[in-house]
């Protein structure tokens, strides 16, 4: 005990010597010895070894997945490659530790990588390149115990990353990202400001471009990522034999995914009872309050004889001669002797004919016997002919997709008025490109405000709005040239420019007969004299042809591709007139610019486009497809007669109860009646030409899932330029559908002929049809 008191004793005196000091007040007695401090604090290492918070772990992508694929394309539209679905684990597994699923930390962090993602317009599939590897760099700095520290960069969600590699005040404004090639960005060069900015161009003129076909771009549908991929190869005149099946393969796909989307094949949550199992249509949509239907493969009706079926499937006819229905998975033969149409009445049933893709409802009935009885060949078994056939009770087309649907934007945000707000059934393709205008949700936006302040604004005559659209332009017809004379005269009488037409559309075919053919219109020489006979027209009115767009759209009569079809069908789609014919043309239209003084502008000149072609005015803002083809006529020829004994029985059905068949709207005349029934049978379809090869052939390259001929997503205007059916105007859920018709009509020994046109309102989305005698 004592020694321990001596040890404290020794250890006390010890600190007082060392901490002593002279006395700096003696007069006050201040003690010699001050009291002890305490302790003395450690001293502090020059080097502090940072001490991890967070424990790094191995996190395999296959773990990661559920929860990028919830962050990424549920929330933010994106998809995800493999490389990158990699980088992110191994970032997520680094920085967010054990803790990354409990914490909910890697959820944050993945949000807020998907967000700057698209903050720096990267494509909508999320690669391991460069922007990526920027941006997970970036947020490396800003981590801080697995989480996300806005303090260190001003990292948040209303700003962006910084860049910034060094402290000198230099490096606070760091460079922009150089933007990587991808579906959204935009080919007009409009910056966030440009509709603010007064020194935009004010002449709508500048913001119409007319898109080739072989320059529109060409996307194949991908069945397992649900998503459009681009195709980078150049169409070609002699594709390998795979691109013809995958031309139906793509088509089958988009529509197969179209009407999975669609209500009426959404099973609900929770059922109310039994109900009546009928499948209807309605004005626009499927009739879904009283069922909800599932597609059957046709491969999957082996085996389940006698059971009821919804098949979704292209129509054919058998080498034996029998209606066959066809998908990916086989082919089944049809008896629609008791189908009844999708549609309120039976004059406006659609056409159903080969090369259609239809919804049937029925009873399968298998038959022991094998394929042979339905067609020639023992291909039975999946993927070629299931024995016996299928009884359908119901038959129509499928159903129709708007516009804001498949680009995943609200109702009437693309411009087109709506009766009643609708919410997107899902999150669509709104940043694939569909377009070289760029996507829907990279520059619909700004787009549509610079259309409603050029377009909609009121220096923007309503006059200046329209677009002239005139078809079957048959130039070896004398009438004809009066007929167009007429019609550039009725609008040449405004002397001021700036009211004068946005632009003329002329399709053609500019001859009667195939040229080049031995046909009526002679050869080359006289072919090339028939457009110097429309030059003359057109010099006479040259405040039109300086003040207005003109585009030219080639009929099948046309040069060059009438010199081997001899009057059929030619390949769609088809090249523009040839320049050697149109020299004269493109001669008066320099003159008429240079009569005021303008300067060439080549964004002004006349377009000699091919067919089908797109117009795109404002970008995305308005999009208009051309193709002049006679369509009405072909589908009449090879439509499919369907339901005898369905007729038969409401006939007997009428005479019991003394009442009439079929309770026909008297309100729509004629006209409006076959329209309607001319759009329902092309707009389902989801082509421009959806017929056979032998009937309408196609170019297989461009006969893509989403290319010139794609009508998916549906084009604000479509003009059907069809000379065989009567010029209409009508709207089918947002399309509007317009016909201009033959230029001259009316037939007979009369001396007077009528002239038709349509006038089409760019501001409005809207067509009327004009009648003038001539």
């Amino acid at each position: 005990m004592v020694a321990t008191g001596r040890a404290v004793e020794l250890t006390f005196v010890t600190r007082i010597t060392d901490n002593a000091l002279p006395s700096s007040s003696p007069a006050f007695g201040t003690p010699v010895h001050p009291f002890n401090p305490g302790p003395r604090p450690l001293a502090q290492p020059v080097f502090k070894p940072a001490i991890p918070t967070i424990l790094p772990i191995l996190l395999p992508p296959a773990s990661l997945r559920p929860l990028a694929f919830r962050t990424f394309t549920k929330k933010h539209n994106l998809t995800l490659s493999s490389s990158a679905l990699q980088a992110l684990a191994t970032f997520v597994g680094r920085h967010c530790g054990s803790g990354w699923r409990e914490e909910g930390t890697a959820e944050k962090v993945l949000d807020e990588i998907a967000r700057q993602w698209k903050r720096n317009s990267g494509p909508v599939i999320v690669e391991d390149a460069q922007l990526l590897k920027d941006l997970l760099k970036t947020l490396e700095g800003c981590m801080s115990s697995g989480r996300i520290d806005s303090s260190k960069s001003g990292l948040s969600r209303q700003s962006t990353f910084s860049f910034t590699n060094s402290d000198s005040p230099s490096d606070k404004a760091p460079p922009p990202l150089s933007h990587q090639t991808s579906f959204g960005i935009s080919s007009l060069q409009v910056s966030q400001a440009d509709d603010e900015d007064a020194s935009a161009p004010l002449d709508p003129r500048s913001w119409l471009s007319v898109l080739h076909a072989p320059s529109h771009p060409r996307f194949t549908f991908s069945t397992a990522k649900s998503h459009f991929l681009p195709i980078t190869t150049p169409p070609s005149l002699l594709p390998p034999p795979s691109a013809r099946t995958a031309a139906f393969r793509d088509r089958y796909a988009i529509l197969h995914s179209l009407v999975l989307r669609n209500p009426a094949f959404q099973t609900p949550t929770i059922t109310s009872g039994a109900a009546a199992r009928t499948l209807s249509r309605s004005d626009s949509t499927f009739n879904t309050a009283t069922h909800t239907f599932k597609l059957t493969p046709v491969a999957n009706l082996l085996g389940r004889s006698g059971t009821p079926h919804l098949l979704l499937g292209l129509l054919t006819i058998s080498p034996a001669g029998a209606l066959v229905l066809q998908d990916p998975t086989g082919s089944i033969a049809l008896d629609l002797a008791h189908a009844r149409p999708l549609a309120k009445s039976e004059s406006e049933a659609p056409w159903l004919y080969p090369g259609s893709i239809v919804l049937v409802e029925g009873v399968y009935r298998e038959d022991f016997s094998g394929a042979g009885s339905a067609g020639l060949g023992g291909g039975s078994g999946v993927g070629g002919m299931i024995g016996g056939r299928f009884i359908g009770f119901s038959v129509g087309p499928p159903p129709v997709e708007k516009r804001n649907v498949s680009l995943g934007v609200p109702a009437g945000s693309d411009g087109v008025k709506v009766e009643r707000a609708e919410e997107p059934l899902g999150g669509g393709f709104g940043w694939t490109a569909f377009l070289p205008g760029g996507s829907e949700k990279a520059t619909g936006a700004r787009m549509r405000r610079l259309e409603k302040r050029i377009l909609q604004s009121d220096n923007t005559a309503e006059e200046r709005r329209r677009v002239v659209i005139m078809s079957e332009v048959k130039l070896d017809i004398p009438e004809c040239l009066s007929a167009l004379r007429t019609v550039l005269q009725i609008y040449a009488r405004e002397r001021d420019e700036s009211k004068l037409p946005l632009a003329f559309i002329v399709m053609g075919s500019f001859v009667s007969t195939a040229v080049l053919a031995e046909g009526k219109a002679g050869g080359s020489i006289e072919y090339k004299e028939l457009f110097n006979a429309l030059a003359a027209v057109l010099a006479d009115f040259p405040s039109l042809l300086r003040a207005s767009r003109w585009v030219f759209v080639p009929g099948d009569n046309d040069a060059w591709s009438s010199s081997f079809a001899a009057g059929s069908s030619v390949a769609l789609p088809r090249e523009p007139v040839p320049d050697v014919y149109t020299s004269r043309i493109k001669r008066v239209f320099r003159d008429a610019r240079a009569e005021a003084g303008g300067k060439k502008d080549d964004a002004l000149d006349e377009v000699w486009t091919s067919n089908p072609a797109r117009v795109s005015l404002f970008g995305t803002a308005h999009e208009i497809a051309l193709l002049r083809d006679d369509m009405a006529s072909r589908m009449r020829r090879t439509a499919i007669s369907y339901g005898r004994e369905a007729r038969a029985e409401d006939a007997a059905n009428a005479e019991d109860a003394d009442s009439p068949m079929e309770d026909v709207d008297t309100d729509v005349d004629s006209t409006t009646q076959f329209a309607r029934k001319l759009v329902l049978s092309l707009l389902p379809q989801g082509c421009l030409a959806p017929f056979p090869a032998a009937t309408r052939p196609v170019h297989w390259s461009m006969a893509s899932g989403a290319g010139p001929l794609s009508l998916y997503p549906l084009p604000h205007t479509l003009v059907l330029a069809d000379g065989e059916a009567p010029a209409f105007a009508v709207t089918y859920e947002g399309c509007h559908v317009m016909n201009p018709g033959r230029l001259v009509r009316g037939e007979g020994g009369g001396r007077k002929r009528r002239v038709g046109w349509v006038e089409y309102d760019a501001g409005m989305k809207r067509g009327v049809v004009k009648e003038e005698w001539m």
